[in-house]
């Protein structure tokens, strides 16, 4: 029953987010500048950024683990 309440209430949530307009002034401002595609490039640099320190981070706890593990 509350697997059911909780799908309903995310899909009444959803409901609410088609009912705004498409208008965003700011969007279409740097649309029509072409400078859309710097914060996309931006957007997309931090997040590669983020992505790769995760991965040199989890090759350096497997690295660790190995060692804490070898040495038991």
């Amino acid at each position: 029953m509350r697997k059911i309440a909780f799908t309903l209430m995310m899909l009444m949530t959803t409901l609410s987010l088609f009912a705004q307009n498409n208008d965003v002034e700011m969007a279409d401002a740097l649309r029509s500048n072409g400078k859309i595609y710097v914060v996309v490039a931006v957007i997309v640099l931090i997040l590669v950024g983020l992505l790769a320190y995760l991965f040199a981070l989890d090759k350096r706890l497997k690295m660790l683990e190995k060692k804490s593990s070898d040495k038991n």
